[in-house]
């Protein structure tokens, strides 16, 4: 019994076998608050006449189906899928059905706002979701044009992926309904049809592009309007616009172009042609650091090069989905350094999201980058960071190997062979080999087909006077993933000079094998800080030699340039992972020289990294010591921090997450209440949320304190975020609730859940953790199937006990992942959780021997 999935045989049967001519599609949305009318037309040729296949439609009631005016019985709709017998050359398939509205952010989601009680609709379908709202032929080479008519109430907006109609009244229906009539646009595939329906407020304007003008429109909920920047917002789709027809020669394919925030969002945004939806805490509604405006930029553009690459040519089958989103990751920091203000996005790309791939990399669970998606329930587990930060870093240096101008002949040339079609990887590098004249299938093979990180260190001897006798590049893989691969390498060679850490020289090298001897270094004085992968084109861990590492710790906040910066705090972290660096020299590290950090994913992330070290990483006997001292110099770091800077709200918030002594939890209380003021701090809505949340984990406030803070904040957001403040008080019973929300109940929102989740594993309340282990790996056997993909991923990953590393944890993790009888994705997580408290234990080890 298939159920829900469906495996790339099945798909390659049925793609041999149909030709999809067109759908149309007619959703009632004004039929009650759980369920909606969906009445699907298909029509499609079929090349082997009298042969046989399924339709896609999952937890509907269907109440008739014909197929070329022939009644079907309706026990032909079993297990997710409408089978469907003795087909003619040319066929028309009619089901009409009710479908139920989704609360966990898939299908068709709808959403009542607690500020104001209006409802707000929304679909997402990425991976295999539209059929939850249509019958569908669910797989992403079957592509063909999409009519929408769609029934709203009065009163309602609408956007679809072509342009929006007037609404008309409906015929029968008075004043009260309207019907909203799409035109078909562009043949796509299934995943990125989107309907976005509701009580919404929408603002639009006209783009003037060298190629058309493209309608635009911004919508959000009516309780978020204060808050839609909308002229920010334009000014990012408008660069992107021109940055993107100019450098990939193809006009923007879909006519109009929507972007639409939506609440309880379980991604941060999805594609679809021309109706883009994004998470709406993108309109923050309190004061954010740089940095999320630079993320939100990134996202605004990723979404929009999905446009020509996912949406205009889209892949075949899931297997090339790691290129859709790797190429959306490299483009848009292409596009914000070259066409935005964040003209330094690639230092933010080095310590936020590269650091995310080499985390994932290196886990239990890594695959290639080009995974094997042999069927939908891999590509559900395959979205993470080797699909898109590793896939853009390899990206990013294959434009170093075959010249940026060739890399972008070669997808122009893409764009146009395959418009509006389907294509694999393979027809993209053979495009790149014809315009750069490169030979790239053992490229291919050995980035995209290998799993693993490789790790670069200098290996060299110096002479009597100072001067590199000898130096090679040393490469080493792991044990089980042994690939040694061709880097792009820059070096950099940095000496002390005036107070300032300054760059000597640096040069690019290309690195291969075992070891790469570096003859241009020969003779050459050794520097303070010798810096593999300069410009970090590479992706591999780096080394720092005792010389250089010595040189970071006291003095990486006098190099001027915060990409060679980002790759000194990155190398730290990362020996530190690999229990290399002391926890406590870390520390150390972070405090010294976070001040003068100009990234600003620098300073929002990296105090982050600080204080896992401290609670996970740090051996058990030092850490009290190293809990007050990271405590006491955030707040130093906080008192002294510029008036109204980054660098305050970052570190108000680093110290509110590190308060524990009487000292620093008055502080917050006096943050709270007025009694103790910092000169630019606004103790606004989001950030009295993280103060009063810190309180609660540290048992200074109960739930009656939460409810008259949720008093003021009477939103989602509020709900959300008292949750999780819930959640983080130390005590049994608040476990309990937690515990009852996020992992038994299946009427709690997944935004909801994810709040709770990411709450509930506190570090210092072992106490009324401890029950916990057995209870989640209890769940873990059975939570796949029942609670599904997106609430057990959350909750299997978040929830792991990894707080209380100990080898005895790791012993009866062992044992279950030994026996346990769940679904091998889940395991997936467990094993990843095991992995951070191995890590942690040896990380403890070298803390304790320092």
């Amino acid at each position: 019994m298939p159920g829900t999935n469906l495996t790339r045989d099945e798909a390659a049967t049925r793609a041999s076998l149909l030709d999809v001519t067109s759908y149309a599609i007619d959703l009632d949305l004004t039929t009650g608050d759980t369920h909606f009318g969906s009445t699907t037309t298909i029509v499609f040729g079929c090349r082997e006449p009298g042969a046989s296949t399924f339709a896609d439609l999952v937890g509907a009631t269907v109440h008739e189906i014909t197929l070329n005016g022939e009644h079907v019985d309706v026990a032909a709709y079993a297990d997710s899928r409408i089978a469907l017998t003795g087909l003619a050359a040319e066929n028309t398939l009619v089901v009409k059905a009710d479908c139920t509205y989704s609360h966990t952010g898939e299908g068709l989601h709808r959403f009542v706002d607690p500020a104001d009680d209006r409802v707000y609709l929304y679909t997402q379908f990425e991976v295999p979701d539209a059929r939850r709202v249509y019958t569908t032929f669910e797989q992403p080479d079957l592509k063909a044009p999409y009519t929408f008519t769609v029934t709203t109430p009065a009163g309602w907006v609408t956007s679809s992926n072509a342009t929006t109609p007037e609404p008309e009244p409906l015929a029968d229906g008075g004043q009260d309904k309207l019907v909203w009539r799409f035109g078909p646009p562009k043949p796509m595939s299934t995943y990125i049809t989107a309907l976005v329906a509701g009580e919404y407020h929408s603002v639009t304007k006209t783009y003037r592009g060298a190629h058309s003008e493209i309608p635009m429109g911004l919508f959000c909920r009516q309780s978020l309007v204060a808050h839609l920047d909308a002229d920010e917002l334009w000014k990012i789709t408008e660069q992107g616009f021109a940055f993107f027809e100019e450098q990939f020669g193809y006009p923007y394919p879909f006519g109009k172009y929507d972007q639409l925030f939506v609440p309880e969002y379980n991604m941060g945004a999805m594609e679809n042609a021309g109706c883009v939806t994004f998470r709406d805490e993108y309109l923050p509604r309190s004061r954010q650091d740089r940095s999320f405006y630079e993320f939100r930029a990134e996202v605004i553009l990723h979404e929009m090069a999905h446009m020509w690459f996912g949406d205009l040519v889209t892949m075949k089958w899931w297997d090339d989905l790691w290129l859709n989103e790797s190429f959306a990751e490299w483009a848009c920091y292409h596009a914000a350094v070259n066409a935005t203000e964040f003209t330094e996005a690639w230092t933010g790309f080095t310590n936020a999201r590269k650091n995310w791939a080499y985390r994932q990399d290196q886990l239990p669970s890594t695959h290639p980058i080009a995974a094997d998606n042999h069927d939908l329930q891999a590509v559900e587990v395959n979205f993470d960071g080797i699909t898109y930060a590793k896939g853009a870093s390899v990206l990013k240096q294959l434009v170093a190997w075959v010249g940026l101008e060739s890399f972008l002949d070669g997808l122009r040339g893409y764009f146009q062979d395959f418009e509006f079609g389907n294509a694999e990887f393979k027809d993209l590098l053979m495009a790149l080999e014809k315009s750069s004249g490169r030979e790239l299938e053992s490229w291919a093979q050995e980035w995209l087909q290998t799993s693993g990180v490789n790790t670069l260190a200098a290996e060299f001897e110096l002479d009597a006077d100072g001067g590199y006798s000898s130096f090679a590049v040393k490469q080493t893989a792991p044990a089980d993933y042994p690939t040694l691969r061709r880097h792009r390498l820059g070096i950099g060679l940095y000496d002390k000079v005036d107070g300032r850490l300054v760059r000597r020289t640096s040069f690019e090298v290309d690195v291969e094998g075992e070891l790469t001897e570096i003859k241009e270094l020969l003779g050459t004085k050794q520097p303070d800080l010798l810096l593999l992968n300069e410009g970090d084109l590479a992706y591999a861990k780096i080394r720092l030699d005792e010389r250089s590492l010595d040189t970071v710790v006291t003095s990486i906040e006098t190099i001027d340039d915060s990409l060679p910066r980002a790759l000194c705090w990155g190398a730290a972290w990362d020996m530190t992972r690999d229990a290399e660096m002391s926890a406590t020299d870390f520390v150390t590290l972070v405090l010294s020289g976070i001040a003068s950090e100009t990234d600003a994913f620098g300073v929002a992330r990296i105090p982050g990294y600080a204080a896992q070290a401290v609670t996970q990483y740090s051996a058990p006997e030092h850490r009290a010591a190293l809990r007050a001292t990271w405590e006491s110099g955030l707040r130093e770091l906080l008192v002294t921090a510029e008036p109204g800077s980054d660098h305050q709200l970052s570190f108000t918030r680093a110290y509110a997450g590190a308060a524990h002594s009487d000292q620093a939890l008055s502080d917050l209380e006096g943050l709270l209440d007025g009694s103790f003021a910092l000169d630019g701090l606004a103790v606004d809505t989001d950030l009295r949320w993280t103060l009063l949340s810190a309180l609660a984990k540290n048992g200074r406030a109960d739930g009656a304190r939460i409810d008259e803070e949720l008093a003021r904040d009477n939103t989602i957001s509020g709900k959300e975020r008292s949750a999780a403040a819930r959640t983080l008080r130390p005590t049994a019973e608040a476990k309990a609730e937690a515990w009852e929300l996020a992992m038994v109940r299946d009427d709690v929102p997944n935004e909801t859940q994810r709040n709770i989740v990411l709450a509930f594993q506190a570090y210092g309340q072992d106490e009324v953790l401890e029950p916990y282990v057995e209870k989640y790996l209890t769940a873990a056997d059975t939570m796949w199937e029942e609670k599904g993909t997106q609430r057990a991923s959350t909750a299997l990953e978040y929830i792991f006990p990894k707080n209380l590393a100990s080898q005895q944890l790791l012993d009866r993790v062992d044992a279950w992942l030994e026996s346990s009888p769940a679904n091998p994705a889940a395991k997936r997580y467990v094993r990843e959780g095991r992995d951070d408290v191995a890590r942690a234990l040896r990380a403890q080890q070298k803390d304790a021997s320092a």
